[in-house]
């Protein structure tokens, strides 16, 4: 009796569609994300490569740059390989433990990929506005401690999607209308009431993520007006420069993020395709 509950309380697959309505012109849309995904590869471990050899790149700011590079490797290899594969060989099937598993590594490394970059603008800050103090305030061992962090601070944060999930009883329900697992793509399969996953979710992003970008954006301010009270308009441009990849990192990183996370949500106007080809950027 106990094996009858628990199978039908959790199924033991779930489908994964890819794009729904796009299923003749799959094989095409793989050829962008599989270039994509192999330069995010050899971009990637070039860097690693690179600092790694490197004595005279062993800086917090290349040692951020390597975490931000880990965080890439690892959140682009937990979706892109299982999409590759349904676009291919529309091999969708997903075991349900490999689903929340999925899912696990999807937002745990989201969030420490937002920590990292909340740490590199930290960097930005004490590199420009404390310059004299840069090598005691940011010294290895401080370094160390904000990398466990970021990392501790995502395991913790998502630790509760898991057990939010297993609570869910999903009667037959098992068909995920996109390319990957997330909260809540799963949790619109239950059929019980998600008001607890869509609160969790929201004070997850709000609470979390949502102070990531306050607290990158009252860093830049900082910056901002130490850069322009600069004497030197090429001491002003150089200071910019230094700033400039990590502000296009972060436009990248959070804009497609929330309109994703907020289309999920309250988006019902979206086309489900161009929500997915977000979610996927």
């Amino acid at each position: 009796m106990l094996i009858s509950n628990t199978t039908s309380f959790h199924p033991s697959a779930f489908l994964l569609l890819g794009i729904p309505g796009m299923e003749d012109q799959h094989l095409w849309i793989s050829i962008p994300f599989c270039s994509v995904y192999i330069i995010a590869l050899l971009g990637n471990a070039t860097i690693l490569l690179v600092v790694a050899s490197d004595k005279t790149l062993h800086k917090p700011m290349y040692l951020f740059l390597c975490i931000l590079s880990l965080t890439d490797l690892v959140l682009c290899s937990a979706t892109l390989p299982k999409m590759l594969v349904i676009f291919w060989f529309g091999a969708q099937h997903i075991s349900y433990h490999g689903c929340l598993t999925q899912m696990f590594f999807i937002h745990m490394i989201f969030g420490t990929e937002s920590a990292v970059l909340l740490a590199m603008a930290f960097d930005r800050f004490v590199a420009i506005c404390r310059p004299l103090h840069y090598s005691s305030i940011l010294s290895p061992g401080v370094i160390g401690k904000i990398v466990m962090a970021c990392i501790v601070r995502g395991l913790f944060f998502v630790f509760p999607f898991i057990i939010l999930i297993q609570r869910l009883p999903f009667c037959g329900h098992h068909v995920i209308p996109h390319t990957y697992c997330d909260h809540m793509g799963i949790a619109k399969l239950a059929c019980a009431n998600i008001k607890i996953n869509i609160i969790y979710g929201l004070t997850v992003a709000l609470l979390v993520t949502g102070m990531d970008v306050v607290l990158i954006g009252f860093s830049y301010g900082f910056i901002l007006h130490t850069v322009l009270h600069l004497p030197s308009q090429d001491a002003q441009v150089k200071a910019f420069s230094t700033c400039g990849a990590h502000i296009c990192v972060i436009l990248v990183f959070y804009i497609p993020a929330f309109f994703s996370f907020f289309t999920h949500r309250f988006g019902h106007w979206m086309p489900p395709q161009v929500h997915i080809f977000v979610a996927n950027l």
